[in-house]
Parts: structure tokens; C-alpha cells; sequence
């Protein structure tokens, strides 16, 4: 994107008090306990087993570690995870995925 048009989304986002999840299309995630967790916004699957999640976001990867993970569902770019959830980090990318 290029800085107008980033200067441009940022304006608009601030007239209209649009929440930055959706202006920079940035995922938004909902933990419940370390039980559940919702991720939306996300761009895919990269790695899945009952002990660790990748997910592929625009700017990075979003990692989920825990025990018996599931991915409870899918519906489009939504996801809900369950399972004992111990960590979860982000790590951003300059160059998008």
C-alpha cells in the first residue's frame, strides 16, 4: 500500500471511529479463560497439531501452544480454538503473507 494511501485509511478510520482491526485489517482475538480462543481475521492454516497452531495473518504469523488444541471451526477468515491454551504470540512481517 502505498503512504497516501496509508495516510488516507488512517484518516478515514479516525472520521468515522472505525476500530483499528478493521482499518488495518488486523486480526482481533477473544481469549475466554485458557480454554477457548476466537481469531478473526485471519489469512489460513500454516501448521496444526494438538500441540501448537500457526496461523498466517497479513503482516506475520499468529502462534498458538497448548494441549490438546482443536479447531472447534472455521468460517471463512473466523476460527475458534479449544483446548488448554498456554501461550500464543505474534510475530510481524514487513512483508506480508
Amino acid at each position: 500500500m502505498t503512504r497516501i494511501g496509508r495516510r488516507l485509511r488512517g484518516l478515514t478510520g479516525g472520521m468515522l471511529d472505525l476500530p483499528q482491526d478493521l482499518v488495518h485489517d488486523l486480526p482481533r482475538l477473544t481469549l475466554i479463560g485458557n480454554r477457548q480462543l476466537h481469531i478473526e481475521n485471519h489469512r489460513g492454516v500454516l501448521d496444526f497439531s494438538p500441540g501448537r497452531l500457526k496461523l498466517a495473518l497479513k503482516n506475520g504469523v499468529l502462534e498458538i501452544q497448548g494441549e490438546g488444541l482443536e479447531i472447534a471451526s472455521i468460517i471463512g477468515g473466523d476460527m475458534a480454538v479449544e483446548g488448554i491454551i498456554g501461550e500464543i504470540s505474534y510475530k510481524e512481517s514487513g512483508d506480508g503473507l
